[in-house]
């Protein structure tokens, strides 16, 4: 019998978040090949004589490089074992699927994708917005706020960036939103564009604070925190609580 990979998502932290087709992909699998933030109650999900192999990155810590992570999961593949590729959030969202796919296909081994509940969405969600306004946020844009060498990317678009009819979540961007921010305002976004900081999505741990564009580039410069976070900001809806 040949292998398997499942990608399945395992959503922004919460378990009650994942999906009945991930919990069953997950009490199936001989492998669980988890990101750091999908530890923790999630795995409770694993058989318990599943193979539990964590091959999560996280910024500032020593990781696995990415072409391990490949290799590891077609080895696995190719011995016959039904394999679970579990990663936080939407799979598909800043996740490094890509290069996993590539890698199988190289290897011709099927594979699946189970999607899930990105980030963005539990943390609005807890905020109590809509990602989207009928009048005033048409579209939502997400971008990552680092590229391969942990810096702002050069290549973004500011002009869509700067929209101000437009929702922006930065995934990956405490460190380099002050950057962002003043070049956002550059562009002609204004410093009192309504922004959220979410730490922590979905989790006991979870926190979100309003700003402005301008308070939350200073927040940060002045913070320094490891904690996962997302930043939205636009024409974000606000509710008297």
């Amino acid at each position: 019998m040949g292998g398997f990979v499942s990608f399945v998502s395992s959503g922004p932290g919460d378990p009650e978040l994942l999906t009945v087709k991930a919990v069953a992909r997950l009490q199936a699998a001989d492998v669980v090949l988890f990101d750091d933030l999908s530890a923790g109650p999630i795995l409770e999900h694993a058989r318990p004589d599943a193979d539990l192999i964590g091959v999560g990155k996280r910024a500032g810590r020593a990781s696995p490089k990415q072409d391990h992570v490949s290799r590891v999961l077609v080895d696995h593949a190719q011995a016959g074992l039904k394999v679970v590729r579990l990663k936080s959030g939407d799979s598909g969202m800043f996740g490094r699927l890509e290069e996993e796919i590539i890698a199988l296909r190289a290897a011709d081994i099927p594979f699946e994708i189970v999607p899930g509940v990105t980030a963005a969405s539990a943390a609005a969600a807890t905020a109590g917005i809509p990602l989207t306004r009928r009048m005033t946020a048409r579209r939502v844009q997400f971008i990552t706020g680092a590229d391969v060498t942990g810096e702002l990317p050069r290549d973004v678009n500011m002009a869509a960036l700067a929209d101000p009819m437009a929702t922006t979540v930065v995934y990956m961007g405490k460190r380099t939103f002050a950057g962002l921010a003043a070049r956002l305002i550059e562009h002609g976004l204004p410093g009192h564009t309504p922004a959220l900081l979410a730490e922590a999505v979905s989790t006991p741990a979870e926190k979100v604070q309003r700003f402005t564009i301008g308070t939350l580039a200073r927040h940060l410069e002045s913070t320094s925190s490891t904690t996962p976070a997302l930043i939205f900001y636009g024409p974000l809806a606000e509710f008297e609580t």
